[in-house]
């Protein structure tokens, strides 16, 4: 169910792999201040929790249901097996680890030493990937619908600030309602990605 809590921060992991068979996660991380961090969004294919195949682990981060999902639980002995059988599968499985790690390097990077506009950018370059986009004679329109709450929490700032962000590049990306991003401006777009916040 959307907002169903599938673990917390702390919670003791079972040995097995967590598939997202359908629906999307938040993957959510909360300071002892009580501000929330949104470290990722996974859709459906993604797999979670992966350390726990290797080790008594503890989940590092609270996993939520953003939408209604359906999660596969597959049994280490039984994902051995396979990965036995065929171990190319557990260099995708790496190769999936590896990519989250860069990714979270980049998040962290980001929030010490990124400005807000630039992560706001990235961040709506890395949904477009994601989810895809679609192509209007209006302009380029991500399929995924972005809440300013949860743009706001994944990039580290106020809801107020990301706000103010979006008006101060409407010329480039516009904010509709419901979560609906218009990429008017490609090249700029990946101009400030890029750290160019002066164009």
């Amino acid at each position: 169910m959307r907002g169903e809590i599938i673990f917390h921060e702390g919670d003791r992991l079972p040995a097995k792999l967590f598939v997202i068979f359908s629906g999307r996660i938040e993957i959510k991380k909360t300071a002892s201040t009580g501000k929330e961090t949104i470290l990722r969004t996974l859709p459906a294919g993604e797999i979670f929790a992966a350390p726990a195949l290797f080790s008594n682990a503890s989940a590092p981060a609270t996993v939520v249901a953003e939408k209604d999902c359906q999660i596969l639980m597959i049994e280490r002995t039984a994902l051995v097996e396979v990965i036995q059988k065929t171990p190319e599968l557990a260099l995708q499985m790496i190769a999936v680890l590896n990519e989250r790690l860069q990714h979270l390097h980049q998040v962290v990077h980001g929030l010490a030493s990124e400005r807000a506009l630039v992560r706001l950018a990235q961040f709506i370059q890395r949904a477009a990937i994601a989810e895809g986009t679609d192509l209007t004679k209006e302009g380029l329109y991500l399929r995924s619908r972005l809440p300013y709450y949860q743009i706001a929490r994944s990039i580290g700032i106020t809801y107020e600030e990301c706000v103010r962000l979006f008006k101060q590049i409407q010329a480039i990306v516009t904010y509709h309602r419901g979560g609906k991003i218009r990429v008017l401006d490609q090249a700029k777009l990946d101009a400030i990605a890029l750290g160019d916040v002066h164009n």
